[in-house]
């Protein structure tokens, strides 16, 4: 649906997300081999805001993780809207400085501001909370002038608008072959109270739905725009936060992949007791869900209880990751340094996770206190706030000295990405993980633009993988034997994986990138040849 109001005046609105900063999930080193690839993913946010502006409003949509706004879109717009999480901070100063330069109004909206809207006080508008009441007071204030007030003023939600009336996103406003993966949100919200995590303060503790035909409807969507990418990833906060929802959806999802053929793969977050789910599981293996990205943070159980993240600790951790593995789902671990509980040994224990684990990818980020979270609160109370730009990689005072958090942070990812351990890690995915999924007709994928992109993208491996690269030894052992297996998407998918994070890892200990996902530093690119501009993940 649209916004329900009846608007006097024609406004133009200039849509402008900002880019993110380089990190272990953005692939940013990956888009080089993917060919028209810019991109990791649409934002769901402000293409939704996109599609539920007025009918008769013009709108016009710029990633500028794929090229910046112009001085001539600021000057055609009437208003210019922006979103966005924390690490895009900067970036967000940024495009306020740039637009109120052509004298334009501005408004903000989305998870940063709705957390810390005290950051942004350049803003005309504030938009805090999810799309709702706030929404039509913004849009009806708008359509009454469109001149910057003489003060900032707020609007926060009180009452949201239902995901079940939430519009498509506005689609037909990019190219979604500009972008690695598509996305889809199906629920909001989490069950859970992590201490580190905003979610529950954001988006609540009981998960709001939209409707099974709805999720169909808008995968149809994204079949009619030609070149759409072949997977696409749930954005949900937790997948599993309302498990009897999500069993319903997936029969749906299932029947929509038989229908036409199985277009398209899956991904998700969720929590690792997603492993004592049996149905889900076997639903998930149904509809072509092949990886799963999971807040695993620390395999210390003592540690996992003090961030009251106990959930993980339902079941043995390798046992959980084993069967997630037997439904062919691959594991993405989420895992955090720098808490309270780490100790000397924590290195090892982590060292020790990886090799018996055999995830492949692991996020491994210093820890960062997000406004509204418990943790937050309670450093606040423990003055181990960081809260001045002191140029360090978290804003937390750790408990042990913080040389010693950044250089085991250093040693962590050396190990695990150091090219022979980490496509040791995926050869044992192909028998582990890969043999284990469902694989549907193949008609349905066979595509003039999946074929050209599969082209581009095997080139592309063979050559600067497979030919230039200093680690070809080791990624020929481990594709080799997923070739032998008939696994070609396995093949190209873990050239496509390692050389970004290898790259990334040789950038980070040469002290180019952040350690932390949330760090908001900007850091001079290691190589113009990669450097399209980069987007996220976020920890279930």
């Amino acid at each position: 649906m649209r916004c329900p109001l009846t608007v006097a005046c024609r406004r133009r609105v200039l849509c402008v997300f900002p880019a993110y900063t380089p990190s272990f999930g953005t692939f940013a080193h990956s888009y080089r081999l993917l060919g028209r690839v810019r991109a990791f993913m649409p934002p769901q946010g402000l293409l939704l805001i996109a599609a539920y502006l007025p009918r008769g409003w013009e709108v016009r949509f710029i990633d500028e993780n794929i090229s910046p706004a112009r001085a001539s879109d600021f000057a055609w717009a009437d208003a210019v809207f922006v979103s966005g999480m924390h690490i895009q901070a900067p970036q967000i100063h940024g495009i306020a400085a740039r637009a109120k330069a052509a004298g334009k109004v501005t408004v903000l909206g989305g998870a940063s501001v709705s957390g810390a809207p005290d950051l942004y006080s350049e803003f005309n508008y504030l938009h805090i909370g999810e799309m709702g009441d706030a929404t039509d007071q913004l849009i009806a204030c708008l359509d009454t002038s469109v001149a910057p007030p003489p003060a900032q003023r707020r609007f926060e939600t009180k009452e949201r608008l239902a995901l079940s009336e939430f519009p498509f996103p506005a689609y037909d406003l990019i190219r979604l072959n500009r972008y690695m993966i598509a996305s889809l949100q199906f629920s909001s919200g989490c069950p859970y109270r992590c201490e580190f995590c905003d979610i529950p303060a954001l988006y609540g503790r009981q998960p709001r739905l939209k409707t099974a035909e709805q999720i169909m409807a808008e995968l149809d969507t994204m079949l009619a725009q030609p070149g759409h990418p072949p997977v696409v990833y749930f954005v949900d906060d937790n997948f599993i936060g309302n498990r009897k929802a999500a069993r319903e959806m997936l029969r749906h999802l299932v029947q929509w992949q038989r229908k036409r053929d199985y277009p398209l793969v899956f991904a998700c977050e969720a929590t690792l007791n997603l492993a004592k789910q049996s149905e889900i599981l076997a639903l998930m293996r149904e509809a072509q869900f092949q990886s799963v990205f999971v807040g695993i943070e620390t395999p210390e159980i003592d540690a996992l209880k003090a961030m009251h993240k106990d959930q993980n600790a339902t079941l043995p951790m390798m046992e959980a990751i084993n069967i997630l593995n037997s439904y062919g789902l691959e594991v993405t671990s989420g895992i955090i340094l720098g808490l309270d509980t780490d100790t000397a040994d924590t290195e090892g224990r982590l060292k020790a996770f990886i090799d018996a684990s055999r995830v492949p990818m692991l996020t491994v980020n210093l820890l960062q206190a997000l406004p509204r979270t418990p943790l937050w609160e309670r450093l606040k109370r423990e003055e181990r706030l960081i809260t001045d730009d002191s140029g360090l990689e978290s804003n937390v005072r750790f408990l042990r000295p913080y040389d010693e958090v950044v250089a085991t942070w250093k040693r962590c990812i050396a190990y695990a990405y150091d090219p022979e351990r980490l496509f040791a890690r995926f050869s044992y995915q192909v028998e582990a993980t890969y043999r284990n999924r469902m694989h549907g007709p193949a008609r349905g994928k066979l595509t003039i633009n999946n074929l050209r992109a599969a082209l581009v993208l095997a080139f592309n491996i063979a050559l600067r993988v497979g030919l230039l690269a200093d680690y070809r030894r080791s990624y020929w052992r481990a594709a080799g034997r997923a070739l032998r297996h008939g696994q070609i998407d396995a093949a190209l998918g873990m050239g496509l994986v390692g050389h970004h994070l290898i790259r990334f890892t040789r950038e980070a200990l040469r002290g180019e990138q952040n350690a932390s996902f949330y760090s908001t530093h900007r850091r001079r690119s290691a190589s113009k040849g990669d450097e399209p501009m980069p987007l996220l993940r976020r920890s279930a």
